[in-house]
């Protein structure tokens, strides 16, 4: 009977340590994520910074999603001119304007013998 003990006693202390030892892993490597993003986090704690002054102590209360909107696209303006942010509204007038369907007379343009 001892013999039995014994051995759980002993799977008992294995798995225990190896489960130790994953808790430290893992809250290492946590740790060290984010200490590597810190001047990310610095800088989005300036952004909430000025977006909680502009909402606090502008003369007008401004909108919000505007507000975020903007910054927004001021970020992907910045990456090149060609980036930019679509709000869902802006995105839908899009689709409508380029989805290439004319309307209006119920004119049809078509080709024959190469020639419109």
């Amino acid at each position: 009977m001892t013999r039995k003990s014994d051995y759980a006693f002993w799977t008992f202390v294995m798995l225990a340590c190896l489960a130790g030892a994953t808790t430290v892993l893992n809250v290492t490597r946590t740790y060290s994520a984010t200490s590597g993003n810190s001047e990310i986090y610095k800088q989005l704690d300036l952004f909430g910074d000025v977006l909680e002054r502009v909402r606090s102590d502008y003369v007008e209360k401004p909108d919000d999603a505007m507000l975020i909107d903007s910054a927004i696209n001021g970020m992907l303006s910045a990456l090149d001119p060609h980036s930019a942010y679509l709000n869902p509204k802006s995105f839908r007038d899009m689709q409508v304007q380029t989805r290439g369907e004319l309307g209006g007379l119920g004119i049809e343009v078509t080709m024959e013998n190469g020639v419109v």
